[in-house]
C-alpha cells in the first residue's frame, strides 16, 4: 500500500525581469515567478507502467524501458532520473493554466513540478535547493546542455529571484512588484534568437563582451533596487537594460513601438522586453490600465513557488 493516493504538484510559470542573454556569461539575471499555474498530478500504480496524460500528447510505457517523446521531453528526462529511486509506475497528468506559445517558462514549469512529483512519490527531499539539481540536470539533457535555469529556479521558489548560472545560486529577494504583460503576437525560439546573437558577436567580440558586463552591472543595481522595494528605480533600470537589448539587435520594430507606447502611459515605470527578443512579450512595471492593440496577459507576480499536496484513500 502507498502512503497516498494521490500527489498534486502546482508550479507558476516564471518571466525574466532583466538578465536575458548575459546570464549566459557569467552576469547575473533577475526573474519572477507569476500566478499563471501548471498543475501535475501523480497517481501510485500497482505494477511499473508509467502512463502521462498532457495536452502535448500521451504516453504510455514501462518503466524499465522508457521510450523518447519529444513533446513530452522535460517530463521523461525528468522520470529516467527517478528510476532507480522508484519501486512502482504512476499515472502522470498534465494540467497548464498558460498556453506553452506565450514565454511564460512552460517547460521550465513542467520540469519543476514532475520534480516535486517524483520526489515526494520516491521520500527524496522537495526542498527547492534539493530540486534545482536535478530539474536543470533533466533541461540540460534535453537542450543538450543549453539554458542558464533562471526560469526554473523562480518555478522552483517563487517570488522574485536573482540568479547566477556558474556555480548556480538562486537568492530569493523580497517584494512584489505591480507588472503587466503584452504580447507581440509571435516569437522565434530562443536558440534561434541565440544563434543571430552569437553572429553579430563573433563580428564585434569586444564590443559585446562590454555589452554582457554593462547588462551585469545594470541587473546588479536592479537587484538592489528590488531589496530596496525601490521600484522608480527598477522601472530606470529596466529601461537602460532595454537600450543593451537594442544594442544586441534583438528588439524588431514591433517590440520598440510596444515599449515606446508602454512608457508612455501612466502607471508605467519602466517597459523591456521579457526573453531574447525578436517577438514574445513586452514586460511592464507599475499599474497600468490602458487598451492597446497588443494580447495583454493577466500575471501577477506569484508570491508562492512549487507546491506539493497530497490525498489519502
Amino acid at each position: 500500500m502507498f502512503a497516498y493516493s494521490k500527489i498534486k504538484v502546482s508550479a507558476p510559470g516564471s518571466l525574466m525581469l532583466m538578465g536575458e542573454h548575459a546570464v549566459l556569461f557569467g552576469e547575473p539575471a533577475l526573474a519572477c515567478a507569476v500566478d499563471a499555474k501548471l498543475v501535475v498530478t501523480l497517481q501510485p500504480r500497482q505494477d511499473r507502467l508509467v502512463r502521462i496524460d498532457s495536452a502535448l500528447g500521451q504516453y504510455r510505457g514501462s518503466l524499465d524501458a522508457l521510450e523518447p517523446m519529444a513533446e513530452l521531453a522535460f517530463v521523461l528526462a525528468v522520470i529516467e532520473r527517478y528510476q532507480m529511486h522508484l519501486s512502482h509506475g504512476f499515472d502522470l497528468h498534465i494540467l497548464s493554466g498558460f498556453s506553452h506559445t506565450v514565454g511564460l517558462g512552460s517547460s521550465a514549469a513542467v520540469t519543476a513540478a514532475t520534480v516535486a512529483a517524483l520526489a515526494a512519490y520516491s521520500g527524496q527531499s522537495t526542498e527547492p535547493e534539493a530540486l534545482f539539481p536535478l530539474a536543470l540536470a533533466a533541461v540540460h539533457q534535453v537542450q543538450n546542455g543549453r539554458g542558464s535555469g533562471t526560469d526554473l529556479a523562480a518555478s522552483l521558489y517563487g517570488g522574485v529571484i536573482g540568479y547566477e548560472m556558474s556555480p548556480a545560486e538562486v537568492r530569493p529577494l523580497p517584494g512584489l512588484p505591480s507588472i503587466a504583460l503584452y504580447y507581440s503576437g509571435y516569437k522565434m525560439k530562443t536558440p534561434a534568437v541565440l544563434a543571430l546573437v552569437e553572429q553579430k558577436a563573433s563580428r564585434q567580440p569586444e564590443l559585446y563582451a562590454g555589452l554582457y558586463r554593462l547588462m551585469g552591472q545594470t541587473c546588479r543595481a536592479a537587484e538592489q533596487a528590488v531589496r530596496d522595494q525601490d521600484w522608480v528605480s527598477l522601472g530606470e533600470l529596466m529601461n537602460i537594460y532595454q537600450g543593451l537589448m537594442d544594442a544586441l539587435g534583438v528588439c524588431d520594430a514591433t517590440l520598440a513601438e510596444m515599449i515606446h507606447r508602454l512608457r508612455a502611459e501612466p502607471g508605467c515605470r519602466g517597459a523591456k522586453i521579457s526573453g531574447s527578443g525578436l517577438g514574445d512579450c513586452v514586460l511592464a512595471l507599475g499599474h497600468l490600465d490602458a487598451e492597446l492593440p497588443w494580447e495583454a496577459i493577466p500575471v501577477t507576480v506569484s508570491a508562492t513557488g512549487v507546491e506539493i499536496s497530497y490525498e489519502t484513500n
